[in-house]
């Protein structure tokens, strides 16, 4: 009996060992395939304080009487660089700021393309559109204020801004790391259409059967070993809920700030989308405010742990200019009598009018729209749009290339003003065209405005896909 017990003993250590080591070289074998299978990617993100060091007048609303009295938490510029197995590299910078002056983008993509060899395909630049953030057109504030002091703070302002932006892509670029990309989305319920029909025209006023767009898209970028890295994500509506004296990125700002402290180390990014006729309901106060970005940053969360799409290359891009025509303007002696008005909007804007009649003998009725289309693998379709784009374009957007995840993004590369839809032009009102009064620019655009955007948008996409 013993002998039996010592030869099973024996057998079962056999057993035993020929098991541990088929599992050990399975796990070897399992290993090195790990090693082999590296990530199609690589990411690096940086984020840099932008929050004036000085009160400054704000920008978005003309009731403003004096500048800031303080801040409610910083502003931030942050980057997110991507490059694929080819080596292309891709820069996306958020900003909580009003917009994207055309002069800091054309200044930082000259310089980026210099230093670190990115096309200007390859730099998109997004504003949040906060109106709890410095103003930087210095001439308005010239004329408005009568001051040189707070021209002089806005101009240095963009100057100390294109050099903080360069130097936040070096810093992105130079954390550049193995990563993988994940695609999800989910949705809110932030937003309205503010585009309220009535007898007497359309005014700005909470319109709950107009068109919305409640998509909230993610881009997630985690490190080989499953840490989130960086979150960009985006939502349409204007980032208005507060109009006080204290900087603030408003409810996107709160959803950044929400989501990076659920997320220690993590940056997270707000890219704007079409929000130019959509507004933020209830508003007014701080604690709306933070409620909102809770909102927003829960349906980030939501989609964090939804089904993922994974993201492969390769990364492409296209960018170009789409030739929009603005209605005739007003003759000179119309502009004559508007530069006498005691209504300080319709009087700046004569004069800057005139000022371009005097230097160049006539008014451009053209303006040059950036539009940028990026490619990532066959998971993403992002198209980036200038000025203040009303919802019409990304729902139609969507239903084109709806056999994609589409994701589009206004308010990118020159914020200037509004860009309506025929739909939108047609009915008038603030966004139609009578918001062109605080722009440099001539009036409403022609019946063509979306006809030509679409045109390139369709000429950019077919370039991204055909390389």
């Amino acid at each position: 009996m013993t002998f039996l017990n010592h030869r099973h003993s024996s057998f079962l250590r056999s057993i035993t060992q020929i098991v541990t080591g088929a599992l050990l070289f399975v796990a070897v074998v399992s290993s090195a395939k790990a090693q082999d299978e590296k990530p199609e990617w690589k990411a690096g993100s940086a984020a840099v304080v932008i929050t004036p060091e000085e009160p400054t007048w704000m920008a978005g609303y003309a009731s403003r009487d004096k500048p800031a009295e303080g801040k409610f938490h910083d502003l931030y510029a942050k980057a997110l660089v991507l490059e694929d197995l080819h080596g292309t590299r891709m820069a996306m910078i958020t900003l909580d700021l009003i917009g994207v002056p055309r002069s800091v983008r054309e200044n930082v993509e000259q310089r980026v393309e210099q230093e670190y060899h990115l096309a200007p395909a390859s730099l998109l630049i997004n504003a949040s559109h906060t109106h709890s953030g410095p103003e930087l057109r210095s001439r308005y504030l010239l004329v408005k204020r009568h001051d040189a002091k707070w021209a002089a703070l806005a101009d240095q302002y963009a100057n100390d801004l294109e050099d903080k932006l360069v130097a936040l892509i070096g810093t992105a670029i130079e954390k550049l790391a193995p990563a993988n990309l994940f695609y999800s989305h989910a949705r809110a319920g932030i937003s309205m259409n503010r585009r309220l029909p009535t007898p007497g025209g359309v005014t700005n006023s909470p319109y709950p059967d107009g068109p919305v767009d409640q998509d909230v898209p993610v881009l997630i970028v985690e490190s080989p070993d499953k840490e989130l890295k960086t979150v960009v994500f985006g939502y349409a509506c204007h980032n208005t809920v507060l109009g006080l004296y204290y900087y603030c990125g408003d409810y996107a700002g709160y959803a950044q700030e929400y989501l990076e402290a659920e997320h220690p180390g993590t940056i997270a990014m707000f890219m704007m989308g079409c929000g130019g006729d959509q507004n933020p309901y209830p508003r007014s106060t701080k604690e709306w405010a933070e409620r909102h970005g809770r909102a927003l940053a829960n349906a980030t969360e939501a989609a964090i742990i939804a089904h993922r799409t994974v993201v492969h290359g390769p990364l492409k891009s296209a960018y170009d200019y789409a030739d929009l025509e603005f209605a005739p303007p007003a003759s000179r002696e119309q502009l004559e009598q508007d530069k006498e008005s005691t209504n300080i909007y319709v009087k700046l804007h004569a004069e800057t009018l005139l000022d371009e009649l005097a230097t160049s003998g006539s008014i451009n009725t053209h303006y040059s729209y950036p539009v940028q289309v990026i490619k990532l693998g066959s998971e993403i379709l992002m198209i980036a749009l200038a000025g203040e784009v009303v919802v019409d374009y990304s729902l139609e957007l969507k239903r084109r290339f709806g056999n994609t995840n589409v994701w589009v993004a206004g308010y990118s590369n020159d914020v200037f003003g509004y860009v309506p839809s025929l739909r939108v032009l047609r009915e008038g009102g603030y966004e139609g065209g009578g918001a062109m009064l605080y722009t440099s620019l001539p009036g409403p655009f022609t019946e063509t405005v979306e006809e030509r955007i679409y045109e390139k948008i369709d000429e950019l996409v077919q370039e991204v896909s055909t390389r």
